[in-house]
């Protein structure tokens, strides 16, 4: 489990087919505190660490099968050399939640369709598949490459969120532009409802 509290920027320093895909990842984490088999959110995808090494500077390594590349941006660039990626490592007991509780599992992908300066703050609006549209709600939560974000506004499939100066220098968010696609996870809560009102209705 995560939070959705971006806590470093990683680079990807090399992405290799080997049957799945396996991606070495920069960072800034002291790897000596990562386990093998430890989970990290990468651009909100749930990763589990599978090596670790600090030459030419710290890293980790990750396996990323197809089901998880069919159902994320990967499947969209392959994740190039010099990408940059929301990290996050997980919940531990007792750690604050300062966001939302997000698992990883990214449900789809959602596409930049505007962006406009509100104040310090920047406004962007997004189109989500239209399988997922009714899961997002205004004043709801949403993970948007591994990042909690909350939604102001929903009209169909398109819905917005306001990202301040704050995030953007801390995560990726200040190199987003029209046209880029990016991870969305729907909230857990929302998916439950969903679930119990379909069981209901049977």
């Amino acid at each position: 489990m995560f939070t959705g509290i971006i806590t470093d920027v990683g680079k990807v320093l090399s992405v290799e087919r080997r049957g799945d895909l396996s991606a070495r990842i920069g960072c800034s984490y002291d790897v000596e505190s990562i386990d093998i088999g430890a989970s990290i959110a990468c651009d909100g995808v749930c990763l589990t660490v599978v090596a670790t090494g600090t030459e030419p500077q710290n890293w980790f390594a990750v396996e990323i099968s197809a089901e998880t590349v069919s159902k994320t941006n990967i499947g969209v660039d392959g994740w190039p050399a010099g990408k940059r990626l929301n990290l996050e490592r997980a919940l531990k007991v007792g750690d604050e939640l300062g966001g939302h509780i997000v698992s990883g599992h990214v449900d789809g992908v959602a596409e930049i369709t505007a962006m406009r300066q509100e104040g310090d703050s920047t406004r962007f609006t997004f189109r989500a598949p239209e399988s997922l549209a009714g899961f997002i709600a205004p004043k709801g939560s949403v993970a948007l490459n591994g990042t909690s974000l909350t939604v102001n506004e929903v009209e169909g499939a398109t819905f917005g969120v306001n990202i301040i100066p704050h995030t953007k220098a801390v995560t990726t968010w200040g190199n987003a532009k029209v046209g880029d696609l990016v991870n969305l996870e729907i909230d857990t809560l929302a998916r439950y409802v969903a679930r119990l009102r379909e069981w209901s209705g049977q």
